[in-house]
């Protein structure tokens, strides 16, 4: 795997290793599963995976910000933002992650 950057063909390999699917069936598996998301999230639906947590879309209102160099204010659009909120158990994994 990356050092880093956990990727689709890094998701595919662990499919493939774990599940013993050909690398071809891992990576459309994955693939599929990742568009099944995508489509969901674009419809507004929510993304629940257990342990894990959830994605969602949030529409977000237009404001007024400020160019924090020139101090001038600038209209900010309205817009849609996808959001990640972390299981309570993931949050407890990446924490004892961090005592190592």
């Amino acid at each position: 795997m990356s050092e880093n950057t956990l990727t689709r063909m890094d998701l595919s390999e662990a499919v493939f290793r774990e599940v013993g699917l050909s690398r071809n069936d891992s990576a459309q598996l994955v693939e599929s599963v990742l568009t099944y998301m995508s489509d969901a999230l674009v419809k507004g639906e929510q993304v629940k995976i257990s342990s894990f947590g959830t994605f969602s879309v949030r529409d977000k209102a237009a404001r007024v910000g400020r160019n924090p160099k020139t101090g001038q204010e600038v209209p900010i659009n309205p817009r849609r933002v996808l959001t990640f909120r972390p299981s309570h158990l993931m949050k407890d994994r990446v924490a004892a992650g961090n005592k190592k």
